[in-house]
């Protein structure tokens, strides 16, 4: 097992864990598009791959991934969580880079042999082994703008990782862009890294201007997501979010959230929604983010342009967001049963 896998599990010090992502598990996998087939996947130690530096995916972006979970429950069973929903949306991607869709059937097979491979390192809860299917073009021509790619390579990492809160929740503060886009009308539904970096310009100006922790796009005045995350209004019996579009990314923990909601006393509302609505809402409700690392994060105060502030609520992590939170963790857990197919045993 990696040492420093087992230096941290070996410790209740949480202040000494690495960074989340920053561990990688000792065996990765790997699988091929060339002549218009997929090779046979093989499991290979984690490391350095060699490539070309005029691959298709460095110079035009043709690349895209996925995160999710495998939890390890109380019976000692490793379990991953919405794998078929993360893989359609993997294949999603790939269509919308024009990359070549991996079979769905081996990209799960990818995933259960590095998860099954290395279920000793993953953590106890509140840990996890974050999963991480890429998918990028590998032809190597300098002069392919114009044309997709005419190779590919799929790799699936996986990466032990604990409670995102080392420190406990605490609530966001999150300014409001009110003219910029997070992304390409096109290209926001796919999850690809271009997306990110996109979102990191404007993300490190409000930490630096505004000391926020991410940044809520909302071009037009219309509320629309995070840098990394999407964005949910939350009161006692009513969930408001954007309605799904191509301009940002359909996210799988925000569809659990909105999937079990109703069987909590929810009511759900997808549609477009503006600041001026938002900002109403949150003087007596919540707000928060929706994501696979945090799961369901609150916010305590909005930040416009200016550095007007906007309690959300009481300025605390809302009752409701706990709910919400704690009932999609048990789920994870296995603590509490979920709807059909969610879970996939190793």
């Amino acid at each position: 097992m990696n040492a420093q896998v087992m230096k941290t599990r070996s410790t209740s010090d949480s202040a000494i864990r690495p960074a989340f992502g920053t561990v990688l598990a000792s065996t990765m996998a790997l699988a091929t598009w060339r002549d218009g087939n997929w090779s046979a996947q093989e499991l290979r130690k984690y490391g350095p791959i060699e490539l070309s530096p005029a691959i298709h995916g460095l110079h035009y972006g043709s690349t895209c991934f996925e995160g999710f979970k495998a939890y390890r429950w109380a019976d000692g069973s490793i379990n991953i969580f919405r794998l078929d929903r993360h893989i359609s949306r993997l294949c999603q991607s790939a269509r919308g880079l024009v990359l070549p869709a991996p079979d769905a059937a081996q990209v799960a097979d990818m995933v259960k042999a590095v998860v099954d491979r290395v279920r000793n390192e993953v953590p106890e809860p509140p840990g996890a082994l974050y999963l991480r299917p890429m998918l990028f073009g590998t032809g190597a021509s300098i002069g392919g703008a114009t044309s997709p790619a005419t190779e590919a390579m799929l790799i699936v990492l996986a990466s032990p990782v604990w409670d995102y809160f080392t420190k406990g929740p605490k609530p966001l503060r999150i300014y409001v862009e009110e003219q910029a886009t997070r992304t390409a009308s096109l290209m926001g539904m796919i999850k690809t890294g271009g997306n990110y970096a996109a979102a990191l310009g404007p993300t490190l100006m409000a930490r630096q201007q505004y000391q926020a922790d991410q940044v809520v796009f909302c071009p037009r005045g219309e509320v629309q997501e995070t840098g990394a995350a999407n964005f949910l209004l939350i009161r006692e019996g009513k969930i408001l979010t954007r309605s799904l579009d191509t301009t940002f990314l359909h996210g799988v923990t925000r569809d659990s959230l909105l999937t079990i909601a109703p069987e909590l006393g929810f009511k759900v509302e997808e549609r477009v929604f503006t600041v001026d609505e938002m900002l109403d809402w949150i003087k007596d409700g919540e707000a928060a983010l929706s994501g696979t690392a945090a799961v369901l994060a609150g916010v305590g105060k909005l930040v416009r342009s200016g550095g007007r502030e906007y309690k959300v609520g009481t300025g605390e992590i809302g009752a409701q967001t706990r709910r919400l939170r704690s009932a999609l963790v048990s789920m994870q857990l296995g603590e509490i049963p979920t709807p059909a197919g969610w879970t996939t045993r190793v």
